[in-house]
């Protein structure tokens, strides 16, 4: 055993400290702070890491170290974590740490390790970050030193207590909308009407609660809020290089990693004040560290045969994320760094929930391959006590495989519903042969989350939507039929092929007034069969009144006009917006649409004239829906989405009043408190691509 040594009490150990005190501990992995005994503890996992450096930085001096570390293995190793204990009068001016790690040789282009003492590497625990003056990413990518150019963990000395306005897990159940947000497009156009130090951070949403309030929705959805390179020009922010830190721009600070933090702790307390839940879009499936040819910032110089998937015979990355890199989710270090970030985000951050990008990765094995069967990350989510309670949505495929329903191993799990996406799109621009498809997305897809005996789904695991971020807003749906991503600079080849139709004109010029009639009774169609299908409902921001992109489906890269919301339309589309309003709080009152089970024996299917059509050339159908189970109001609905006008029969006795139809102009489209007129006979016209909703 080593003895206490000159050099330890130089290091300003104590000879008669416990071993934890004198030589750190495993974990928590990360940095810690010890307020008892005023000192840090520091935990790096690396399985293949022969050596190990800490160095500190002071903010006057980000080119050379004020103090250097080296972890002795023999005292400052615990398994495969590295880790030491280090008294804060050691640290001196210290503010900002970094690694440099040593580990084995490569050997040519089949190297599956990509150390690199020359670099710096962040921890990827970090919960703040630094990004210097100098930062310069070629640094990360460019053989030779970082220093200087690269970000830097941020040293802290307590811990944040954790929100308490309302304790997570899911508090709207019957009446759940989410609302999906990018945080700056929501807010940074000067007709957002925040003050201007505020657009486009957390702090511009706290000033829009009222608006959120007024619209409806119950759930906030933000796209991914995770750091990301602020020089990749990623406006979306699908590509995290650290999955504990709010990304700095989005503060009203973003040069003070503290105000980072804080800002985005606000923001949520608001919004949980105001009664919204929040949930985080979070990427666990890749990073921003892209293939072999990518940067270097924190997992590739730390172990990356251990954080990544290669392939054992080439070592390149393997791509099932379709950016570069796949995150190796089978791996026990791996599952457990995304696990003590989803508790970070949950306890300390205090939102509700997380929708996991592509998550059809979290299910593969080490060789790429699908565990169909029980995926442990998934198992060790569903058996976690801090994570029961949250809220979990996956998009439920990758580039190459595609688990939507029950293929998906997360049980209990919310899904986005691709299925519904296609079917709506296509129905309502008019396919023929769609109603029985429609029917079946509309009753809460039965087909995919079927609630057998042996493993009961329920509808409410539909999150159904008709668009998201990736894709056509609802304007452009109904605008274009072709997608115009030039902008993008890939030659309008990225984005995927959405179901839209125009209306009978291309693009957003010159409109005849009679296209735009059609186009805004297609938008309502879209907002009102959404909300009166069983399961989740999700809009994105903007289609309540009529956001463009200019017919960009895919502007991942453009942080301009392009994405941010225009406010202006907000009064341009009045109509449209008090429709969406009426048809959001129309389903929160009426809690028989939206259930823990599926309809069964309380909806009937109708056609025009009686029994439904489900053929190939149909394109219209009606349902009843009874209230009684839920002590409600019985439904009739009418579906027309053929080019012409069609009589329905309505098949149940009155007397029935009129909630809603498309076909008609505002106010008279929607009386969403049950005051329409009454029906004088039991026949209802359904006008050419039109929803109509009565009321018993």
């Amino acid at each position: 055993m080593r003895g206490c040594s000159g050099e330890w009490l130089r290091l300003g150990y104590d000879c008669r400290m416990n071993w934890d005190q004198r030589y750190g501990l495993p974990f928590p992995l990360g940095q810690s702070w010890y307020p008892d005994t005023r000192s840090y503890n520091f935990a790096l996992y690396s399985k293949h890491a022969q050596r190990v450096q800490l160095l500190l930085f002071a903010a006057g001096d980000l080119h050379r170290p004020c103090a250097e570390f080296e972890f002795q293995h023999l005292d400052h190793k615990t398994g495969r974590i590295w880790h030491l204990r280090l008294p804060r009068e050691r640290a001196g001016e210290a503010r900002y740490y970094a690694y440099r790690i040593w580990g084995p040789e490569g050997d040519g282009e089949f190297d599956i390790h990509a150390f690199d003492p020359e670099k710096l590497a962040c921890d990827p625990y970090a919960r703040r970050v630094y990004f210097p003056p100098g930062f310069d990413t070629m640094a990360a990518i460019e053989p030779g030193s970082n220093v200087g150019r690269v970000p830097l963990a941020v040293l802290r000395e307590q811990a944040e207590a954790p929100l308490s306005t309302r304790p997570p897990g899911l508090v709207h159940n019957h009446d759940a909308v989410i609302y999906e947000m990018h945080v700056k497009g929501f807010t940074q156009r000067e007709n957002s009407g925040v003050a201007p130090e505020n657009r486009g951070t957390w702090r511009g949403v706290i000033e829009k609660i009222p608006y959120l309030e007024d619209l409806g929705v119950t759930m906030i959805e933000l796209m991914p809020v995770f750091q990301w390179n602020p020089q990749e020009g990623n406006y979306w922010g699908y590509n995290p290089l650290f999955f504990f830190v709010p990304h700095n721009e989005f503060s009203t600070h973003p040069e003070r990693p503290e105000a980072v933090e804080a800002e985005f702790r606000e923001m949520v307390d608001a919004l949980h004040a105001a009664g919204f839940e929040v949930i985080l879009d979070v990427v666990y499936n890749h990073t921003g560290e892209g293939n072999e040819q990518g940067p270097k910032f924190s997992l590739k110089l730390i172990d990356q045969s251990t954080y990544y998937m290669l392939d054992p015979a080439t070592g390149r990355h393997q791509n099932h994320s379709g950016t570069g890199n796949t995150l190796h989710c089978a791996n026990p270090a791996v599952r457990r760094l995304i696990l003590d970030s989803m508790h970070y985000w949950m306890q300390e951050m205090g939102i509700d929930g997380f929708r996991f990008d592509l998550a059809a990765v979290l299910t593969r094995n080490s060789d790429g391959s699908i565990n169909w069967n029980d995926p442990p990350l998934l198992s060790q989510i569903a058996s976690d006590p801090i994570l029961r309670n949250a809220i979990l949505i996956a998009e439920p495929w990758d580039v190459s495989s595609y688990q939507l329903g029950r293929a998906f191993r997360g049980i209990q799990w919310c899904q986005w519903n691709g299925k519904y996406r296609d079917a709506i799109q296509r129905y309502v621009r008019g396919d023929a042969g769609l109603a029985g498809e429609m029917a079946t997305r509309v009753y809460g897809s039965s087909d995919l989350f079927p609630d057998t005996v042996y493993e009961a789904r329920r509808p409410y695991q539909s999150i159904n939507y008709f668009n998201s971020h990736d894709g056509f807003t609802l304007y452009d749906l109904v605008s274009y039929n072709y997608k115009n991503n030039w902008a993008n600079g890939e030659e309008n080849r990225d984005g995927h092929d959405d179901y839209s139709w125009n209306c009978g004109h291309e693009g957003d010029a010159d409109v005849p007034a009679a296209v735009a009639t059609l186009r805004l009774k297609q938008m309502k169609n879209f907002m009102l069969l959404l909300m009166l299908s069983n399961g989740i409902p999700m809009i994105r921001m903007g289609d309540e009144f009529a956001q463009t992109q200019g017919g960009n489906n895919n502007p991942w890269n453009q942080d301009n006009e392009t994405s941010w919301l225009d406010w202006d339309r907000l009064q341009q589309f009045r109509d449209l917006f008090l429709f969406t309003k009426s048809a959001i709080a129309f389903r929160k009152a009426h809690p028989s649409i939206a259930r823990h089970r599926f309809w069964r024996e309380d909806v009937a299917w109708y056609g025009p004239e009686g029994a439904p059509d489900w053929s190939g050339e149909s394109r219209s159908f009606a349902w009843f829906l009874s209230g009684e189970a839920e002590s409600d109001n019985d439904l009739y609905v009418i579906s027309n989405a053929s080019p012409e006008s069609k009589t329905f029969s309505i098949q149940r006795p009155g007397p029935w009043r009129l909630v809603a139809d498309t076909a008609k102009d505002s106010p008279e489209d929607f009386y969403p408190h049950g005051d329409g007129p009454l029906l004088d006979e039991d026949r209802y016209r359904a006008e050419a691509r039109s929803t109509a909703v009565l009321m018993r």
